[in-house]
């Protein structure tokens, strides 16, 4: 190593770097905080697992990056290179290659420096400035929120990530040691930087395998946001350990003498819970901390697969197993690539005593998860390649990246990530014995999306365990799930979107949603526009209409039929986009009530005599946005009129409405609208009654009887007594039309218990 220092020192001199004189104001403010690593020594660290190592690199990394950050400090009074510094420490006990040590050290210097992306990649190649980009954060955002911010941010680093896995390892480290310096950053920014940690950068660094590290920033993130429960558990923990002490090493005692008296070598390693994993698990399963068995825990290392059977056959030989507390994941791999056989057996002393026995190999992914991978192997290919080869956990980071990164807005990528990086696993099968991973709670539908987008569009029911069941059941380790489709079901519906458990379900479903929603909106601004053109007696074509989209500000022709169908775009702006000479007819109105029919709408009136020039109006099933009167509705037999409602569609109103009064002063919401419906499937449509009563005992199951009798369905009913004699009510219900409502009323008004029965026209 020496000689290796001496070119160290000898190159320092021929850049002419400070790094063995730091300004003295930094100086100073790190003296606390023990010398900043030297040029040297960082190199004998990267050296120490790779002979190999580009020296000059790194030399030429760490002096720019010094001279870069300057007199640069951080909270804590440090030189601000020394955050770089520990970052790239971080790295090197993960054996990472030099570009990526180099990248450490440069990380910030185009966001908090003069430094460029094209004076690094001048300086240390397009490989390391690419690296140095993706970890960059975006601070020209013109986003309100601090959420929205996050979310782009982040957004932006995942990208990065699924291009290389090496700025994950980056940014994890920078993390890691922010965290580990949190104390000196103020309180505000300590919680905010505390959360998200627990949020997003633990779960993600479990989610890639790093097991050391999610727990070590899980517990930073713990002792800050609940110091209090942190320092309780601490406290006990400690206090468990000093009294078990003894016990623990009887326990590695008789683990290596069993596995010895069957010829077999292992190496035993105690260890006990971090804190966070304990306080979760108190409250995961509302337990004291007295009721915990597996606090503390051993790993058996051994040589090969063969062997990790063998040693689970001796344990559990030598100690009565707990039921229920074992798991094979070498022969089912979780997802972040982490395999070893877990059991929980009663040991020396009636001690609860888990297991978790693995090969080396194991446990170093297990530890390291994707960096054990990420070193190049035979000087062949790159570390990002290797992963793609190699890695499920990367695959799945991959693939999740590509489904978030599809039409959210950022607030529901920042939600749906969260719901990705969580959970444990459950693992459920295809009937043809396909594996499907999926977390804790989840369902028949987050199923269905994982197994494909369009098997979950299409699902419409499912057999687990080849029973019949609903698709919302949660299911359980080892379900064998059949999803049932249907090519008749184009979108699913929209409360799926609550009952889905994963971020890939709740995606698809809300952009499948919305793609619906916007097709209705389209179809509906399409018989708009085609209808004004058709009474003034103009050609509509697309191709003419696309000519104009310059001067609606619109890209597509269907993103301005949705905004004419959501009541966003006047019909009439496309007609003068498209003919600039084109003068809209003011048509004269007809209100019920007396209104002047000079100031409301006649079209209401001729949709009668002129229905080929109204829009069919078929119920609320349809490719159509349409509802109905909110006080009263309409059926099929009234003469009616659709009122266009921004962002809600079309509201379908009778013609004597006197709700209607509220938009004669709007004539471009008013349309004309005709019933089309289709006997050979009769829907029902809703109607109000307001019916008085009699007051006295079965009255009122009289009432119900009628309509029942005549295959009415009631919706709701309102009771209200004005006087000792009558009760009034205000009955919602659901007719096939106008004669059929009619019938009803006449039968209630044949009732002797019935005063009084009129339709409400809201």
């Amino acid at each position: 190593m020496a000689v290796g220092r001496h070119r160290s020192k000898q190159m320092e001199a021929a850049a002419g770097t400070v790094a063995e004189a730091p300004p003295a104001a930094n100086r100073r403010a790190g003296a606390a905080r023990g010398p900043m690593m030297r040029q040297y020594d960082l190199v004998d660290r990267v050296r120490a697992y790779n002979p190999d190592t580009d020296e000059d690199l790194l030399n030429r990394a760490y002096v720019y990056a010094m001279r870069a950050h300057g007199e640069q400090t951080r909270a804590s009074g440090d030189p601000y290179f020394s955050h770089p510094l520990e970052v790239a420490a971080i790295l090197t006990n993960l054996k990472l290659d030099d570009a990526t040590i180099a990248a450490a050290l440069l990380h910030d210097t185009i966001e908090d420096t003069e430094a460029t992306r094209g004076e690094i990649d001048q300086l240390f190649g397009p490989e390391i400035g690419h690296l140095v980009e993706g970890l960059t954060k975006l601070k020209k955002l013109d986003l309100v929120t601090r959420e929205a911010k996050q979310a782009e941010n982040l957004r932006k680093l995942l990208l990065a990530i699924a291009d290389d896995v090496r700025v994950l390892l980056v940014k994890l480290a920078d993390r890691l040691h922010n965290m580990r310096t949190l104390e000196f950053v103020p309180q505000a920014s300590r919680q905010r930087i505390a959360e998200e940690t627990l949020d997003i950068y633990a779960p993600l660094a479990g989610r890639m395998g790093m097991q050391e590290m999610r727990e070590e920033l899980e517990d930073l993130a713990f002792r800050v946001l609940d110091p209090g429960a942190y320092a309780v558990v601490t406290e006990r923990l400690n206090s468990l350990a000093e009294r078990n002490r003894n016990l623990i090493g009887e326990i590695e005692s008789q683990l290596l003498s069993n596995l010895a008296n069957h010829h077999m070598t292992a190496q035993i390693k105690g260890r006990r819970k971090r804190a966070f994993s304990i306080w979760t698990k108190m409250e995961r399963k509302s337990v004291g901390f007295e009721q915990l068995s597996d606090i503390f825990g051993f790993r058996v290392i051994v040589d090969s697969v063969e062997d990790c059977y063998r040693a689970l056959g001796i344990v559990h030989t030598a100690w009565p197993v707990v039921p229920g507390r074992f798991k094979d994941y070498i022969s089912t791999p979780k997802q972040n690539d982490y395999r070893s056989i877990h059991t929980t057996v009663i040991g020396p002393g009636n001690q609860r005593v888990e297991l978790q026995i693995r090969t080396r190999e194991m446990d170093e992914i297990a530890e390291l998860g994707i960096a054990a991978h990420a070193l190049y192997k035979d000087g062949i290919g790159s570390p990002t390649e290797l992963l793609k080869r190699e890695s499920n956990a990367y695959a799945w980071l991959r693939h999740t990246i590509e489904v978030l990164a599809e039409g959210l807005n950022p607030e529901e990528f920042l939600e749906h990530t969260k719901l990705e990086l969580f959970h444990d696993q459950v693992f459920c099968f295809t009937p043809k014995g396909k594996l499907i991973a999926l977390p804790r709670k989840a369902n028949a539908i987050d199923f269905a999306y994982a197994v494909h987008t369009d098997v979950g569009t299409s699902a419409v029911g499912c057999k687990i365990n080849g029973k019949f069941a609903p698709l919302a059941s949660e299911l359980q380790n080892g379900d064998e799930v059949e999803i049932m489709t249907s090519p008749a079901q184009s979108a699913p519906p929209a409360a799926w979107e609550q009952l889905a458990v994963t971020g890939k379900a709740k995606a698809a479903i809300r952009r499948a949603t919305r793609a619906a929603i916007r097709d209705q909106y389209a179809g509906l601004g399409r018989r708009i526009v085609e209808r004004l053109f058709q009474r003034a007696k103009m050609d509509y074509a697309d191709d003419k209409l696309k000519g104009a989209l310059p001067r609606l500000a619109r890209a597509s022709i269907d993103d301005v039929m949705a905004a004419v169908g959501r009541g966003e775009m006047k019909a009439a702006d496309v007609a003068r986009a498209m003919y600039p000479d084109y003068k809209e007819e003011r048509v004269a109105r007809f209100v019920p009530g007396g209104a002047k029919k000079s100031k409301v709408t006649a079209t209401a009136a001729k949709a009668a005599t002129h229905p080929q020039n109204a829009i069919p109006v078929r119920g609320i099933n349809t490719d159509l946005p349409v509802r109905f009167a909110p006080n009263g509705g309409a059926v099929p037999g009234d003469r009616i009129v659709g009122i266009v409602t921004p962002g809600e569609g079309i509201t379908i109103y009778p013609i004597q409405s006197p709700a209607l009064k509220d938009f004669e002063e709007m004539p471009s919401r008013w349309l004309d609208v005709r019933w089309d419906v289709d006997e050979s499937t009769p829907q029902r449509f809703p109607a109000r009654l307001f019916v008085q009563q009699v007051n006295e005992p079965g009255s009122l199951a009289q009432v119900a009887t009628v309509i029942a009798e005549h295959d009415g369905n009631i919706d709701h009913i309102h009771m209200s007594r004005r006087s000792p004699d009558f009760t009034e009510l205000t009955i919602d219900l659901e007719v096939y039309d106008l004669k059929h409502l009619n019938a009803i009323i006449a039968q209630l008004r044949a009732k002797a218990v019935v005063a009084r029965v009129e339709r409400v026209n809201g």
